[in-house]
């Protein structure tokens, strides 16, 4: 049996780049202190006929699809018993925990009341049949069970005196018992919700154009996070080992290539499959915006499968990074256009977001990043060496 050991990268935190991410994770503060001194029409462009802009749409709806690397490793790993992508699971792990933990905050940054936000929590205001309901209380848990898992990297790099002091080394024990259960969880959770996103879609109805809408957006949303989720591990792996000089994991992200393409290729089948039986193809060669983004989704789409489709292609490390990128690409260009671009909410109202707006986005994932390279430099995170 191989025991599989992680270790942290070491070297330099304060880099250069590390403070030009930090400078306009600074300018995102400020603009965030002032929509919460001064309200959202101060930094926003959001309107009734808006009422979810550019923090929902990216911050959220694509921020979580980002963070389902862990997700889509936890299947295949622990659902499908494929352990031998299982050096690939930490590190998808720290970018499932940022992906939510920041989409979090940028749903409080959202909301208007945002201190009625926990009564979520409370049983009494629960409305059981309302999908954003679910997805609040999903995201909220699954945020909590990704902490509860990533926490055994911080426990490994605890000096064993400490842990013993606080009893730390009981809760180690007590993880590596049962942490099955909050792993079952991490797979249920994500299902619920990424599906639940698209759910809550299907009450727009004419709203949305029929090139997004279709009844099948349940299914569609799950598996363009499934894709995503194996596109971000495709994109970090190779980014990690080019940008720090660290041994290239070829052999896990080959075989890995062909699975993603695979789940793009059924998100595509049952995309078109729809819009073939509803008979609403057509509107893709209308010459509008709309038409236009849907070719442009279509072609960011079919990229990683041809760039994968044959075993040299899926060898490639360049293949490989061109095919994550566009996979990526698509994926948010369909989120954000089914959320923002794709909606017609009648009466004259137009959304487009103002400059506070996107250097609050902008920030976030600054600081997602920045938080990125912080763990994986000071915890063991990224594999090191695989003992038999």
């Amino acid at each position: 049996m191989t025991a599989i050991t992680h270790q942290p990268l070491g070297g330099k935190v304060f880099t250069k780049s590390f403070l030009i991410l930090g400078l306009f994770v600074l300018i995102g503060a400020y603009f965030i202190l002032r929509r919460f001194l001064f309200g959202l029409g101060d930094v926003s462009h959001m309107s009734n006929g808006y009422p979810l802009g550019v923090w929902v749409a990216v911050d959220v709806v694509v921020g979580t699809a980002f963070g389902c690397g862990g997700y889509a490793m936890a299947l295949l790993v622990y659902i499908f018993n494929r352990n031998t992508y299982h050096p690939l699971m930490r590190p998808a792990l720290l970018s499932g925990v940022f992906g939510y933990t920041l989409a979090g905050l940028a749903v409080m940054i959202d909301l208007g009341r945002y201190w009625n936000a926990f009564n979520l929590l409370l049983p009494w205001y629960a409305q059981l049949n309302s999908v954003i309901f679910e997805v609040a209380l999903c995201v909220m848990a699954y945020t909590t069970v990704l902490w509860i898992e990533f926490w055994p990297a911080f426990l490994e790099r605890m000096p064993l005196a400490f842990k013993q002091r606080f009893n730390l080394d009981r809760l180690q024990v007590f993880l590596k018992r049962y942490l099955f259960l909050f792993i079952g969880l991490g797979v249920l959770l994500p299902t619920m919700h990424q599906s639940s996103l698209g759910s809550v879609l299907l009450v727009m109805g004419s709203k949305l154009s029929p090139l997004w809408y279709t009844s099948w957006l349940p299914l569609l949303f799950l598996t363009s996070a499934l894709a995503m989720g194996y596109g971000v591990v495709l994109l970090e792996a190779t980014l990690t080992s080019r940008g720090f000089r660290l041994p290239s994991e070829s052999a896990l992200l080959t075989p890995l290539s062909r699975i993603a393409a695979g789940v793009l290729a059924l998100f595509l089948i049952v995309r078109f499959g729809a819009l073939l039986a509803g008979g609403h193809l057509g509107l893709a060669f209308a010459g509008d915006v709309r038409g236009n983004l849907f070719l442009i989704e279509t072609v960011l789409f079919l990229a990683p499968i041809v760039l994968l489709a044959s075993p040299t292609g899926r060898a490639s490390q360049r293949r490989r990074f061109l095919a994550a990128v566009s996979l990526l690409a698509g994926g948010s260009l369909y989120r954000i256009d089914a959320y923002l671009m794709a909606v017609n909410p009648g009466n004259g109202w137009t959304y487009f977001p103002s400059a506070p707006e996107l250097m609050i986005t902008v920030g976030v994932v600054c600081l997602e990043i920045m938080l990125y390279l912080l763990f994986i430099k000071t915890l063991p995170v990224l594999p090191g060496a695989h003992q038999t």
